[in-house]
C-alpha cells in the first residue's frame, strides 16, 4: 500500500511550478532566462506534467503520482542535458560552440527545481495497512 506524505507532495508542485520562472539560464547580453525564454516546448512539456500530477493528487491515486514523479525526474535531466547541448551546439561553427558554451551559465532555478521533483519523488512511499 502506498502512502502519501501531502505536504511534501504540495512543496514540490509548489517548487516546481515557481523553478519555471527562476532565472535558468545566464546569457551574458540578454540577462537572465527562465525555463519559457530558454525553450517555450520546454516549459509546456514541464508544466504539462505538473498539471497531471496535481490531477493525480486532487483525485487520489497514489501509484499515478508516484509515477508522474518518476515521470518529471526523468524529464528533469533530460531537460538540463537539452539545454547543456543547446548551448554547448548553438551554431554550426566549433569556435563559436565553444565561446558560447563558456559565456553560457546555469543558474540556480534548476536547483529549485531539482528540490521539487526529489519532494515529489519522496512524498509517495511504500507502508503497512493500519489496522484498528
Amino acid at each position: 500500500m502506498l502512502v502519501l506524505n501531502k505536504f511534501r507532495a504540495w512543496l514540490g508542485i509548489l517548487l516546481c511550478v515557481i523553478a519555471g520562472f527562476c532565472p535558468i539560464l545566464k546569457v551574458p547580453i540578454k540577462g537572465n532566462w527562465n525555463l519559457y525564454q530558454s525553450d517555450a516546448r520546454l516549459f509546456l512539456i514541464t508544466y504539462a506534467i505538473i498539471a497531471i500530477s496535481v490531477l493525480f493528487l486532487f483525485i487520489r491515486k497514489v501509484g499515478a503520482f508516484r509515477f508522474m514523479s518518476f515521470v518529471m525526474a526523468i524529464w528533469y535531466v533530460l531537460a538540463v542535458v537539452a539545454v547543456y547541448f543547446t548551448a554547448n551546439n548553438y551554431t554550426k561553427y566549433g569556435f563559436a560552440n565553444k565561446l558560447i558554451g563558456k559565456v553560457v551559465h546555469f543558474q540556480w532555478g534548476w536547483i529549485v527545481l531539482l528540490v521539487g521533483v526529489i519532494f515529489m519523488l519522496f512524498s509517495a512511499k511504500r507502508g503497512e495497512k493500519i489496522t484498528a
